[in-house]
């Protein structure tokens, strides 16, 4: 796991943006596990911008989001499909029918679970997933004791995350959907690389305990630990109760693959 540094927010998202962007001009057909979040919202603005300006390709790709409520229809503001539709995937010339997200309105949920774990295996598995941290740790919705070998399943949401979720439903938790779909936790371990974005100083505990702290079911964003090629990317206030900020820092600015995004560090 490498934890990267930046000044600020913006600088952090632009940054996430610009890895996605290499890996998508080096592999166009690269299949991209998406986020959604506040936090992504910066990310896919860059991305959009990079198609608009510099022709940034996403014809060939194909994607695979992390998660979506149970029991809202693909148009409702608080689905995730039109969330990416908007910040994404209208503004970039991804074909639609290379953008899948699971389907939290199908008669049969378990059934389409395990072909969204199936189709992800024919598009030839992930090759970058994007992450976002929740306020317990989780990732995609996999909550506190979620199984670290788990697959695309339902699963219940807590307290804690229909609070967090809540801005998209007029800021009111109650009218949060209260089970969802999402990838696994062992679903994303899969994924050749992950890229987990973390900004905020609300985030520096939870950042601290799953980048630095033990493995376990309670935080599941530290099984992240256990990926062989894993980059966290963070703000200041993020990192502010991280243990090896020296080191961070110095691989941040030292080590090669890193040389082109040295003038975030300004």
């Amino acid at each position: 796991m490498e934890v990267l540094i930046l000044p600020d927010r913006e600088r952090a998202a632009t940054l996430a943006a610009r890895i996605i962007a290499r890996e998508l001009r080096a592999d166009p057909g690269l299949v991209l596990g998406l986020a959604t979040g506040r936090t992504m919202e910066r990310v896919y603005a860059r991305l959009a911008d990079l198609h608009a300006r510099e022709g940034l390709d996403f014809s060939r790709c194909t994607t695979f989001n992390l998660d979506e409520y149970i029991g809202i229809p693909a148009d409702h503001p608080g689905s995730y499909r039109r969330y990416m539709d908007e910040r994404l995937f209208g503004p970039v010339d991804i074909p639609r029918a290379r953008t899948h997200l699971p389907d939290g309105m199908a008669p049969d949920l378990a059934a389409a679970c395990r072909d969204y774990e199936a189709r992800i295996r024919d598009a030839g598995g992930i090759g970058l997933q994007l992450l976002g941290l929740g306020s317990d740790g989780h990732i995609g919705f996999n909550e506190p004791l979620s199984a670290l070998r788990s697959r695309t399943r339902e699963k219940a949401l807590t307290p804690a995350t229909l609070a967090q979720n809540a801005e998209m439903f007029g800021g009111d938790p109650d009218r949060v959907p209260r089970r969802a779909l999402t990838m696994g936790v062992g679903t994303i371990l899969d994924s050749r690389r992950c890229l987990m974005l973390v900004t905020g100083e609300t985030k520096a505990d939870i950042l601290a305990r799953a980048v630095e702290g033990p493995i376990t079911a309670m935080v599941t964003a530290s099984a992240l630990q256990l990926h062989p090629c894993c980059q966290v990317v963070v703000d200041e206030e993020a990192a502010a109760r991280l243990q090896g900020t020296d080191y961070y820092r110095w691989i941040l600015a030292h080590e090669p693959e890193w040389a082109s995004d040295r003038d975030l560090l300004a």
